[in-house]
C-alpha cells in the first residue's frame, strides 16, 4: 500500500510519481443511531486524550468523534479509582464521545459499559489494540487477540448490557503469522456491534514499521457494519489516500494529532475545496500546490494554540498539568524557529505558571521581532 508520505522519489526527472485517489473523507458516518460529522475520529491515547486535549482538538474543528482515554473496567467499578473516573469525565460540548474500556472479565466489562452508558457518553469502545506489557499480561488491549472465544464471551455480554451504540479497536492480529483481524471482525459484526476500528499493525510491531492498509481492505470487504481505518495517517492526503486504497467508512488519527492539532480541520479544508475544483485528491508531484486546499498555521496561530491549550490545563486544576505542558511542549513546538531554547526553558519550569510566562515570553518576543523586519 502506497501512502501519500513514503512515495519514492524518482532518481530521473525529480518528481514525485502522480498517485491519484478517488475518494474524499466523507462528510458523515452513522455508527448505529450516532451520526459522526465529518468521518473522522481522534483515536485514544494514554496520557494524551484527557478532557483538556479532546475539548481543544474539538474547538480547532474538523473532528467528528472524540474519544476517552483507555480505562480500565476494573477502575471504573472500583469506588476509590479516582484516576479511572477522572478518565470518564467529560463536558457537555465534547458529544459525540465515545469511552473506550479495555478488561478481559465480560461481567465487569458489560458492568463498566452500563456505567459509561448511565454517564451520558454516545458510544462505549472495547480497545483491543493496546501493545503495552503491563495490560498485555492482565490479558487486556491487544493480548486478547489470542483468544478469540474470550473476545465474543466480551461483544455478547456488553452488547447485552447497553442501548448505545457498542464498537471495538483493535490490531490485526498478535504477529504476522497470527493475523485475524477479518475473523474477528465478522464476529463483532454478528455479536451485533455498531462499528470496527482496525489499526493496521499488530500486537509485536507496537509502533513501528509501517500500517498494512490492505488489512483495512480485507476488514472493509468481509463486513458489513462501518469500518474506521488507523494508522499512518500524517496529512489530508494521506486520510483520502486511506479511504481511497481501503474502501473504509471513516479514518481514525492518532500520534499526528498532537504533533499538528490542526490536522482534522485541515483534512475537512482539503477535502470540501478539493470537491470544489474538481481537482484530483492529491498529487504525489504537487506537493506544495496540494498545501493551498488546506490552511497552514502560521507562528501566530502555533502561539494561540500553545498558549490556549496550557491556559486550559491550569484551568482545569489536572494533578499533573506541569507534567502535560513539558510532554506536549515537544510536539508543540515542532518547527518553530528556536524551539529547543523554549522547550529547554519549559522543561526547566516548575509550576505551571510558570511554564505559561515562558511561553508567552518567547513568542511576543518573536512576534515583535517579525513587525519590525516588516516595517523596513
Amino acid at each position: 500500500m502506497r501512502k501519500y508520505w513514503d512515495n519514492p522519489v524518482s532518481t530521473s526527472a525529480g518528481q514525485m510519481p502522480v498517485v491519484t485517489a478517488s475518494r474524499l473523507v466523507p462528510a458523515s458516518v452513522n455508527i448505529g443511531a450516532v451520526t459522526i460529522s465529518p468521518a473522522t475520529v481522534l483515536a485514544p491515547m494514554a496520557g494524551v486524550t484527557d478532557t483538556v486535549f479532546r475539548r481543544f482538538i474539538r474547538n480547532l474543528g474538523g473532528c467528528g468523534l472524540i474519544m476517552t482515554e483507555f480505562t480500565s473496567a476494573d477502575g471504573v467499578l472500583r469506588a476509590k479509582d479516582q484516576k479511572a473516573k477522572r478518565y470518564l469525565h467529560f463536558y457537555e460540548d465534547e458529544h459525540p464521545i465515545s469511552a473506550q474500556l479495555f478488561g478481559s472479565n465480560p461481567q465487569v466489562m458489560a458492568d463498566a459499559a452500563r456505567l459509561v452508558e448511565n454517564l451520558g457518553f454516545d458510544l462505549v469502545d472495547l480497545n483491543l489494540g493496546c501493545p503495552a506489557k503491563k495490560v498485555v499480561k492482565c490479558n487486556g488491549g491487544s493480548g486478547l487477540l489470542r483468544d478469540l472465544p474470550a473476545i465474543g464471551k466480551i461483544f455478547e455480554a456488553v452488547r447485552a448490557a447497553v442501548k448505545i451504540p457498542f464498537t471495538v479497536k483493535f490490531r490485526a492480529g498478535w504477529n504476522d503469522d497470527e493475523i485475524v483481524c477479518v475473523e474477528l471482525a465478522k464476529m463483532a459484526e454478528d455479536c451485533g456491534l455498531c462499528a470496527v476500528a482496525l489499526h493496521a499493525r499488530t500486537r509485536e510491531q507496537g509502533y513501528s514499521g509501517q500500517a498494512r492498509w490492505e488489512w483495512i481492505s480485507a476488514v472493509k470487504d468481509a463486513v458489513t457494519i462501518p469500518v474506521i481505518g488507523n494508522g499512518d495517517i500524517r496529512s489530508p492526503q494521506d486520510a483520502c489516500a486511506m479511504l481511497s486504497q481501503t474502501g473504509c467508512d471513516a479514518v481514525m488519527i492518532g500520534r499526528t494529532a498532537p504533533s499538528n492539532p490542526w490536522i482534522f480541520r485541515q483534512t475537512q479544508q482539503y477535502c470540501a475545496n478539493s470537491a470544489k475544483s474538481a481537482a484530483p485528491a492529491f498529487r504525489g508531484d504537487a506537493l506544495a500546490s496540494s498545501h493551498t486546499l488546506y490552511d497552514e498555521p502560521s507562528e501566530a496561530d502555533r502561539y494561540e494554540m500553545i498558549r490556549t491549550y496550557f491556559e486550559m490545563l491550569i484551568e482545569e486544576e489536572l494533578p499533573d498539568a506541569v507534567g502535560k505542558m513539558k510532554q506536549f511542549a515537544s510536539w508543540f513546538t515542532h518547527g518553530v524557529p528556536g524551539g529547543a531554547a523554549l522547550r529547554k526553558g519549559i522543561y526547566e519550569s516548575k509550576a505551571a505558571a510558570e511554564i505559561l510566562s515562558r511561553v508567552e515570553e518567547f513568542f511576543e518576543a518573536r512576534l515583535v521581532s517579525a513587525v519590525a523586519l516588516n516595517e523596513l
